[in-house]
């Protein structure tokens, strides 16, 4: 193997620089860990400790192809510029895509889908707690008889603690949507954030007397802190199947016929309460999207670990 302050001078011959790229990412994947700019000498036995989990692998994977795609680009940047703007820009759009794509699984292990033979489909609801919204819901589901998942927000959860209680007291799942539900800057939250975020709603809902399992982050977007951060606390993301976008435009017909889309046994259903959702389709698109279940024979059902695909 090459030192490391001899692998530049090694490849900038022009013979040499056909082989650039395969011997930067071998060289990157023995000695490259998370970003860090200098070099540093691991052992096989120390990599292998680090690099535990197949998540974390999948992230260390991503960074290192980053910067092997950065050096690489510097080395060819005279000689091949249209090279080296592909090496230097390609690896983010890559390491963008897993971070911005729901069902990406490059930083985290997503779970967009539930083993099941029977017409079965989870419902799942994020953004709650709220006080308008959740107690109509709730007696939407006891009358169809359908349980549900609320992914909820820590600081809804803290003002509202009565709502989770009652309901975890219907038979439905709490899970965990972030304590602030941080939309446009959890993608690059720091470590420090990542685990604030997950700290305080945890204590919120512990306090309310629920101890969540299953994490969904806001609108799906990724963190490369976060597998780590979801595996020391026991939670598992979820992702979903179909959603309502209860944003975009129409009423609430149009986000019931987005909702049930491809419709297929095993499905995860996202849809939203709270403000924020439209007033004229808040609640009004999930009594439509029980009715249409009903109608079409399928069941709301909270699937097991063991299901999750």
């Amino acid at each position: 193997m090459l030192p490391h302050h001899t692998l530049a001078a090694h490849y900038a011959t022009p013979e040499a620089k056909p082989q650039l790229v395969t011997r930067l990412f071998e060289e990157g994947a023995k000695h490259y860990v998370l970003g860090r700019a200098e070099r540093i000498p691991l052992t096989d036995n120390f990599f292998n400790f680090f690099t535990k989990g197949w998540a974390l692998r999948q992230v260390i994977s991503l960074v290192i192809v980053n910067l092997a795609g950065k050096m690489a680009a510097i080395l060819v940047g005279w000689t091949a510029p249209a090279a080296a703007l592909a090496l230097w820009f390609v690896p983010d759009l890559l390491l963008a895509y897993h971070v911005f794509a729901p069902r990406a699984q490059g930083l985290v292990r997503v779970h967009w889908r539930f083993s099941t033979a029977r017409r079965e489909v989870w419902l799942t609801i994020d953004d709650g707690p709220d006080p308008e919204d959740t107690p109509r819901i709730l007696e939407l589901l006891a009358a169809h008889g359908a349980r549900a998942t609320f992914f909820v927000i820590g600081e809804n959860a803290r003002i509202h603690s009565g709502l989770i209680r009652a309901i975890a007291a219907a038979g439905h799942e709490v899970a965990h949507h972030t304590h602030t539900h941080p939309l446009a800057a959890f993608w690059c939250a720091s470590p420090a954030t990542v685990n604030r975020e997950l700290d305080a709603g945890m204590e919120a809902l512990r306090a309310a007397g629920v101890r969540p399992t299953r994490f969904r982050p806001p609108a799906g977007i990724k963190n490369i802190w976060l597998a780590r951060a979801l595996r020391a606390r026991g939670l598992t993301c979820v992702g979903w199947s179909v959603r309502g976008l209860e944003r975009w435009r129409g009423d609430a017909d149009a986000v019931v016929a987005r909702a049930i889309r491809g419709l297929a046994p095993g499905a995860i259903l996202l849809l939203h309460e709270g403000p924020r959702v439209p007033a004229a389709i808040r609640v009004e698109a999930i009594r439509g999207v029980l009715e249409r279940l009903r109608d079409r024979g399928y069941q709301c059902v909270v699937p097991g670990p063991e299901q999750l695909v």
